[in-house]
């Protein structure tokens, strides 16, 4: 377990029990990371959306690949149906927005896309 993640669980004895659980999960691979969930308000990214996005042939991999390393990405999700991904996206204004919607469209293998704008959320289970 990282030290940052849990410093209290570390300097308290009353809670022994919890680091080790927490450290055989771990192990296990039942927990794989650790995560800050940011407030996208408060962090400038208040331009938000979803893309749905098909992909051609067998590049699936490789524009999930591409797709990680965009900062404005939030999430990929693979679906099925109509579309093979769903990729949630952030971003600190609309030309910015624009700007990389326009890079992913280029992305080799990615046939088609549709978006639409968040508007508002009115609940985030992610930050419960």
């Amino acid at each position: 377990m990282p030290d940052e993640v849990f410093p209290t669980l570390q300097s308290r004895s009353a809670f022994p029990g919890v680091r080790s659980r927490i450290e055989r999960l771990e192990r296990s691979g039942v927990i794989i990371g650790y995560a800050a969930v940011v407030n996208s308000e408060e962090s400038g990214k208040n331009v938000k959306g979803i893309m749905m996005i098909d992909i051609e042939g067998q590049a699936a991999e490789r524009v999930n690949r591409t797709l990680r390393g965009f900062a404005e990405v939030l999430a990929i999700h693979s679906t099925n149906g109509r579309w093979d991904l769903v990729v949630e996206l952030a971003t600190d204004t609309l030309g910015d927005f624009d700007a990389v919607l326009g890079r992913i469209r280029q992305i080799p293998g990615v046939a088609g896309s549709e978006t639409s704008l968040l508007l508002a959320t009115s609940r985030n289970v992610k930050t419960r």
